[in-house]
């Protein structure tokens, strides 16, 4: 048993976290904090509590008799379901896919990975701070939390904020691209006067 702290001591650890990590998985944590760009490792941990719990609940299905068949069929949808419409499986084929969840296949449904994916932005560095400055929003509400994970049928719902400069900055240059307006306002070509 753990003895009460002192009330310096709760003092002193007033605002830190104590939260216990594996120091056998260190290399390959920083990796994908580095890679995903994860602001917290309890991200990290959440997303491999998750991914562990599906591998579990896949294996318990798998194992169940043959006198559950119906049940395990049944059960199995449903889970191939929530997980491919969460985006974390790429097909509803087979339990099989379950086995093969990772953390990192929670990550890559993060709304960084999301932008990057659908070509908002360059690089994960560049739409982790899009979303932190509030330029993205999700249907419609403007997003401002990168560890937001987004499922297939939102997905097409991802847009520039309203007021967001780099919406504006996009519309400008489809516009310049239709020629529908004169960027420079030299009359011609549209150069700005180069040729």
């Amino acid at each position: 048993m753990v003895r009460r702290l002192r009330y310096p001591e709760q003092k002193l650890l007033r605002r830190l976290s104590l939260v216990s990590w594996e120091a056998a998985s260190g290399v390959a944590e920083v990796r994908a904090l580095r890679r995903y760009r994860l602001g917290r490792r309890e991200d990290w941990a959440r997303y491999k509590a998750l991914a562990r719990a599906v591998r579990g609940l896949a294996r318990r299905l798998r194992d169940l008799g043959p006198s559950s068949d119906a049940f395990r069929a049944r059960c199995a949808a449903a889970l191939l379901d929530k997980l491919y419409g969460l985006g974390v499986l790429s097909s509803r084929r087979s339990l099989a896919l379950c086995e093969k969840v990772s953390a990192a296949s929670f990550c890559r449904r993060r709304l960084p990975c999301v932008l990057l994916k659908l070509r908002m932005a360059q690089d994960l560095r560049h739409a982790v701070t899009f979303v932190e400055q509030g330029h993205v929003r999700v249907g419609p509400e403007v997003v401002t939390d990168p560890a937001l994970l987004v499922p297939r049928a939102v997905e097409d719902f991802i847009t520039w904020a309203d007021g967001s400069r780099l919406r504006q900055k996009v519309l400008d240059y489809n516009q310049d691209l239709t020629g529908r307006a004169e960027p420079c306002g030299c009359g011609g070509s549209g150069w700005g006067g180069l040729w």
